[in-house]
């Protein structure tokens, strides 16, 4: 018994030593922040390089009426050629016109009958290939 207590005792006296210590270096370590993560690891590469600077307010307005201006030219080109498909539609004799709609519509199936393939053919490559 009394052998046990000999090898007992130097291992807590070096526990208690050693164990505020280390408590001691974490706790004393201030980093003036609610986040102690910030203070041990600094800041992120991520935020250091990413400064964004403003521009003027001049500047920023003539971007704004730029854009309003391509977005208002572009409807109105879409518009003229809505206006232009019509006219020429309607300016055909009936067995043209009833001939533009067939073609119109062989057109389209033959557009989703290519969208099919080419979906189906990548598909097959894709399974051959993983």
């Amino acid at each position: 018994m009394n052998h046990l207590n000999l090898k007992i005792f130097p291992l807590c006296l070096i526990l208690t030593v050693l164990l505020p210590a280390t408590a001691n270096a974490q706790s004393s370590f201030n980093t003036g922040s609610k986040n102690p993560e910030k203070g041990l690891f600094g800041k992120t590469i991520g935020r250091a390089g990413k400064t964004k600077a403003r521009e003027p307010r001049s500047v920023h307005n003539a971007k704004r009426k730029q854009e309003k201006k391509e977005k208002r030219l572009k409807k109105e080109y879409a518009a003229s050629v809505e206006r232009s498909r019509k006219r020429t539609y309607e300016i055909q004799s009936p067995e043209v016109q009833s001939r533009m709609k067939e073609n119109q519509k062989d057109a389209t199936l033959r557009d989703k009958q290519k969208k099919k393939n080419l979906k189906a053919n990548t598909r097959k490559a894709g399974r051959k290939y993983s």
